[in-house]
């Protein structure tokens, strides 16, 4: 059945806020998995119903390890969000893919190691699928919105998830590029795995900004990737309004929306009330 969309956006390193959005109000949401990174802004463009929240909190006070990713997706459930489009700010692994282009996300590789990973924990063990990690159907609206906003885009993209906060060495810059990763960063995961988990379909531009440090003598400093999110994020919310104008007029339903159905593995017998009663947003649709 058809209803109307309600879009979570996820603004990276660059893009704290979105001057497009109606009738706006910033709103607390509180979590049982804590703090999400900011209050959520409520609104809509076009007519269309978006919930916008900084992934670092405005002025950027919050590092990538330290990002509570699991109240952040569960704060955007709650806010009533239907599908999530996020924006992050990442480093080029492929020469083709030069500072300030935009890289519409396929694939992850999680390096990650200090971050939770997962809503679903002993007296409710759930395992979904993340072969296909990301949404088809928003991805597509999303390469279309970077050439409707006059950007450089490029599709496809295997992104390299690391822990930070330090850069890659050159070692590690070079072992990735040869894994086959396309761009890297520090915030997608456990973001787009906590999206799937919330049954919310995920889409990821990566807005480049420099060449990580594998080409001989270049090297990431915090100076070249701010002056470059700078020059991005005019177009970033140029692609966001561009993205909210070319949705359907309304939602046709999603795989994703019901990525739970055969994920659940514990007995029902075996339900931890105290585990469930946290998961009221992201997996309620199961209890009802």
């Amino acid at each position: 059945m058809a209803s109307e969309w309600c879009i979570g956006i996820i603004g990276g390193s660059g893009l704290y806020a979105m001057d497009a959005v109606e009738d706006a109000q910033w709103i607390a949401i509180d979590t049982p998995w804590g703090d999400p990174s900011d209050e959520i802004l409520c609104g809509t463009i076009n007519g269309v119903k978006v919930r916008f929240l900084p992934r670092h909190g405005r002025g950027h006070p919050v590092t990538p390890t330290e990002l509570n990713s699991r109240a952040n997706i569960d704060a955007l459930k709650r806010a009533g969000c239907t599908d999530i489009l996020a924006i992050s700010a990442v480093g080029s692994l492929r020469e083709e893919l030069e500072p300030g282009r935009f890289a519409v996300v396929e694939q992850f590789i999680d390096r990650t190691v200090n971050r939770p990973s997962t809503f679903y924990t002993s007296g409710f063990v759930t395992h979904v699928s993340m072969a296909d990690p990301v949404c088809p159907r928003l991805s597509d609206i999303a390469a279309q919105a970077i050439a409707a906003a006059n950007g450089r885009g490029a599709v496809g993209a295997t992104y390299l998830a690391m822990e930070g906060p330090q850069f890659s060495t050159r070692a590690e810059s070079r072992m990735y590029r040869q894994w086959g990763a396309d761009v890297i960063g520090m915030t997608a995961m456990p973001e787009a795995k906590l999206a799937r988990e919330a049954e919310l379909p995920y889409a990821l531009v990566g807005m480049v900004t420099d060449y990580d440090c594998w080409r001989e003598g270049d090297a990431v400093d915090v100076g070249q990737v701010v002056a470059q999110m700078q020059a991005n994020g005019a177009l970033a919310r140029a692609m966001v309004a561009h993205f909210i104008a070319a949705l359907p007029a309304e939602r046709e339903p999603s795989p994703i929306d019901h990525a739970l159905d055969d994920a659940v593995i514990t007995a029902p017998d075996e339900h931890d009330p105290e585990v469930m009663a946290r998961l009221d947003a992201v997996a309620g649709r199961l209890f009802g």
